[in-house]
């Protein structure tokens, strides 16, 4: 209980310290370009944090997660583009759709073990991609095909989810990943996280104790789809524009597989260690290299993730522990020791 005590102030204090200068940061930042980054970094972090529920809690490998963040893109986009709804009423209901899509695909795909979910998935995703790319308008709603869309520009405004400056973007991002992140705490920590990490690790095994392992990985799957989703709205409203390779295609939802392999999936805080190493790379390339060498964001991306594996298996997240524990948790244990058998 000592030990606890030691501790618990000092983390605290960490989290605070952390989180006060996430919400300052737009009162530094005052140049749009870089907002923009830190922006994407967060986003990617959110993206990945929902891929982790069933990536990494569930011990499949999706790589196909794009396609319910197009879901959430093209949903919101088209009921505001026809009817005028706002877009946070189109999120829901693209993140309702996302999971009704995810259930359907979700039944047969999970039954699937090791490599063969994985291509699985990527042929969902692309199926997906080019059926958007083949589709101009289903009924009352323009979906352009490969042109994509454009964003209807309306009065900067928090209902229609337009605003004249960065920020408001950074605080709704910033917020959606913290509610991910404790979303993601609250079911590492419940009977369903138990379940998934038994049935990821030794499905035969947590079958054979009666935990319906296929049940509670598409309960997973569906809680991913519907915050995907979610993500997938937010991209819409920030860029303004997107077509089918770009919110639907492979290097979205391998660069999410990226992120989460090399920052640590099935933990909390490997998204976001993840997002922070790779976006950032991902934008100077695309920004200085892009358009004569498109894709080499992948390629270092690929690099990363030997690298990374050769030294640390379970992702960066496993560096930053041992320095949590060599920093906190020993000296915690040491003083706890020295209280209990005193000389």
């Amino acid at each position: 209980m000592k030990q606890l005590l030691n501790q618990k102030p000092i983390i605290l204090l960490i989290s605070a310290l952390l989180l006060g200068a996430l919400f300052a940061l737009p009162l530094v930042v005052t140049s749009p370009a870089l907002m923009q980054i830190f922006i994407l970094i967060i986003l990617y972090a959110y993206f990945t944090s929902t891929w982790n529920f069933v990536g990494g809690f569930a011990g499949v490998l999706p790589l196909g997660h794009s396609a319910f963040i197009g879901i959430g893109a093209y949903t919101s986009t088209v009921l505001f583009q026809t009817f005028g709804l706002s877009p946070w009423f189109g999120m829901i209901v693209g993140g309702l759709l996302a999971a009704l899509v995810g259930v359907i695909i979700g039944l047969p795909t999970l039954k699937l073990r090791g490599a063969y979910f994985a291509l699985a998935t990527i042929a969902i995703g692309e199926g997906m991609r080019v059926l958007f790319e083949n589709v101009k308008q289903v009924g009352p709603f323009k979906i352009n095909g490969p042109s994509g869309i454009s964003l209807q520009l309306v009065e900067s405004s928090f209902m229609d989810f337009q605003f004249d400056t960065k920020a408001p973007y950074y605080y709704i991002i910033l917020i959606m990943l913290l509610l991910v992140l404790l979303l993601t705490y609250f079911m590492m920590n419940s009977k369903i996280g138990y379940y998934l990490a038994a049935g990821g690790e030794e499905p035969e095994a947590a079958e054979a104790l009666g935990i319906k392992v296929a049940r509670y990985k598409l309960i997973a799957l569906v809680i991913s789809c519907f915050l995907a989703a979610f993500g997938g709205t937010f991209y819409a409203q920030l860029m303004l524009y997107f077509y089918p390779k770009s919110i639907l295609g492979l290097d979205l939802s391998f660069e999410i597989a990226f992120i989460a392999l090399i920052g640590g999936r099935g933990t909390i805080l490997g998204p976001v260690l993840g997002a922070l190493l790779l976006r950032p790379v991902s934008e100077l390339t695309r920004i200085y290299l892009g358009s004569s060498l498109p894709g080499l964001h992948l390629i270092i991306f690929g690099l990363v993730l030997i690298v990374v594996m050769r030294y640390y298996p379970t992702g960066l997240v496993d560096p930053i522990k041992k320095l949590i524990d060599r920093f906190i948790h020993k000296p915690a244990r040491e003083k706890a020791d020295d209280l209990s058998n005193p000389s």
